[in-house]
């Protein structure tokens, strides 16, 4: 028999679902940040935010969960980055570039550090700024949605 003349009728068919809004399964999440490192958790939390954790993760659309982020004041760099990373910004007036260190900004505001090490992981677009709405991030113990009963997790 010739090869070539073989033809085989294959009725399997994978389609790719793509769920909509109205299917979506959004979970609130509680995180420990204490003792973590930083560009290691950042990463693990954008990745929990975008929804890549779920089987019906869709890239177009806000499928993640919300999470909630407590004790920021207690995560750590490696190396030297403490003083030797810097943070740029701009006022938005001539001459307005500043620059802060990880200790600077720490001593002022904790999650901070936290939210722009998310930030610089999710889209650069409207969705990239929709998801970021559902990171919470508090120094301490305390957090505000406490009525949402939120699942502890570690990471």
């Amino acid at each position: 028999m010739n090869p070539k003349a073989v033809h085989i009728e294959t009725s399997m068919h994978y389609r790719t679902k793509c769920i909509g809004k109205h299917s979506v399964q959004k979970d609130w999440l509680l995180l420990d940040a204490s003792h973590a490192t930083v560009g290691r958790l950042a990463s693990r939390m954008a990745h929990i935010l975008r929804g890549k954790h779920k089987p019906t993760y869709t890239p177009h659309m806000d499928g993640g969960d919300y999470l909630i982020v407590i004790n920021a004041e207690k995560i750590r760099f490696t190396g030297k980055k403490w003083q030797d990373k810097k943070y740029v910004r701009h006022t938005g007036y001539p001459g307005g570039q500043r620059v802060a260190t990880p200790r600077e900004v720490h001593a002022k505001f904790p999650e901070r550090i936290l939210e722009h090490a998310v930030k610089g992981m999710l889209p650069k677009n409207r969705l990239g700024r929709k998801i970021f709405r559902n990171l919470h991030v508090y120094k301490g113990d305390n957090y505000r949605q406490v009525a949402q009963k939120p699942k502890r997790i570690s990471l």
